[in-house]
């Protein structure tokens, strides 16, 4: 994992853990109890929307790799492509002059 990912995976990771604990801990009544069910509710939406983004940036770098790598190996191909041919004429034309 790349350092750019490992600080916002960390905060999740404290977000996923502190939520169940700060909702327990709270006293238990009416107001109490809806101030806890918004905290709840947030925190899944501020989770499902953390999945997102880092959904999306895996989508991205994925992406990046697969063109990086494509054009690499466009570019091996082409190169061998030229070396083979420069190598079948230069044994044609080797094999056409008497030594």
């Amino acid at each position: 994992m790349t350092m750019k990912w490992q600080i916002p995976a960390f905060l999740l990771a404290a977000v996923l853990a502190a939520a169940p604990s700060y909702a327990w801990g709270r006293q238990s009544s009416s107001n109490d109890q809806n101030g806890a069910t918004q905290d709840m509710n947030k925190a899944g939406r501020d989770t499902k929307n953390a999945a997102k983004n880092t959904g999306h940036a895996a989508k991205k770098g994925s992406q990046k790799a697969y063109n990086a790598s494509k054009k690499g190996t466009k570019k091996a191909y082409n190169k061998s492509k030229n070396t083979t041919k420069g190598a079948a004429q230069g044994a044609r034309q080797g094999a056409q002059q008497p030594h």
